[in-house]
């Protein structure tokens, strides 16, 4: 399975608390609602401004990938993290 990021996931942690959690995140995907308080990656920023991103809402079954993303937090919801 391609990720685009180059790397694939050897394991998965799922995320229920507002804790930072850094780890080399290659897919990030929602298990309910959620809102993702702040997502650090390598390529991605909020409105070309530079930065982290914040207050994303995230969809029951939505997902990130093809990049790396180095640390997620969020608000409120249930998240799974795919790690490489």
């Amino acid at each position: 399975m391609g990720y685009g990021s180059g790397f694939e996931p050897t394991k998965a942690t799922i995320i229920t608390n507002t804790a930072t959690h850094a780890a080399k995140f290659v897919k990030l995907m929602a298990l309910e609602d959620s809102v993702i308080h702040t997502l650090t990656a390598e390529g991605i920023d909020e409105n070309l401004a530079g930065g982290d991103a914040t207050a994303i809402n995230f969809n029951t079954s939505s997902c990130i990938e093809g990049l790396v993303i180095t640390s997620v937090r969020l608000t409120s919801g249930t998240v799974i993290g795919y790690i490489a």
